[in-house]
């Protein structure tokens, strides 16, 4: 027990939160496959509290888009949230976290490489911060949703939630017969680096974009290129 503990006490310094039932924070981190291979009858999976939590995650993201875009219309804040309540978005929460390292999976499932699996991270998320919201309100785990998905919700604003490098790749296909092409340039520290991305498609070259990352950078290139050309699905 001492050994849950231990566990359970860094997931909190992790969290930046302590429970007052620390049962629920060891539930969160309870995949199925781990309470199936131990024999432990009374003790469920984190699955229900998963449940819970994508709810909560929906609502703490709906609040904090409808609070800080005024000017954005329903249509325009439901497109917002989408990627921002996907398995892609939460995995990455969880792993920037560093929950991955906690959760209590059975020696198969550890062996398959669960701790990297999109799904398994994305669902235990959504388990803490439905264990957090049980533990603490809903004000607490809206914090801890809006600090885990902050930078992304800028990057989402910054450049719109679509996959631009996706489009202008089909788009290119049907109007000019052409692949995108892109160049990489990089510039400050190792912990801080800016990239600045270049795409040549259609005999133009559209960028610099600059961008925290290679593929923001991309898209945003990406982007400039489609509205500079004026192509569109139904051109």
């Amino acid at each position: 027990m001492e050994e849950y503990q231990n566990k359970l006490s860094e997931v909190e310094k992790l969290l930046g939160y302590n429970f007052k039932d620390s049962s629920l924070l060891f539930l969160a981190l309870c995949h199925r496959s781990y309470i199936n291979e131990i024999g432990m009858p009374l003790v469920e999976s984190n699955e229900r509290l998963e449940f819970l939590g994508d709810s909560v995650v929906e609502l703490a993201m709906t609040h904090v888009l409808y609070e800080d875009f005024p000017d954005y219309l329903e249509g325009e804040l439901t497109k917002l949230r989408a990627p921002l309540v996907r398995g892609k978005a939460l995995a990455e929460a969880a792993t920037k976290l560093g929950l991955g390292e906690h959760v209590l999976l059975g020696k198969g499932e550890e062996a398959t490489g669960g701790r990297m699996k999109r799904s398994i991270m994305a669902d235990t998320f959504e388990a803490v911060v439905g264990a957090i919201y049980l533990d603490g309100g809903f004000d607490v785990a809206r914090g801890l949703v809006i600090s885990c998905l902050e930078s992304k919700i800028h990057e989402i604003v910054k450049w719109g939630p679509g996959d631009y490098k996706s489009e202008l790749q089909e788009l290119a296909a049907k109007f000019d017969g052409s692949v995108p092409r892109y160049s990489i340039s990089e510039e400050g520290p190792d912990h801080f680096k800016t990239f600045h991305a270049t795409v040549e498609v259609a005999g133009g070259k559209f960028g610099p974009v600059a961008g925290t990352s290679k593929k923001e950078a991309e898209q945003g290139a990406a982007r400039v290129a489609i509205m500079k050309l004026g192509w569109n699905r139904n051109g």
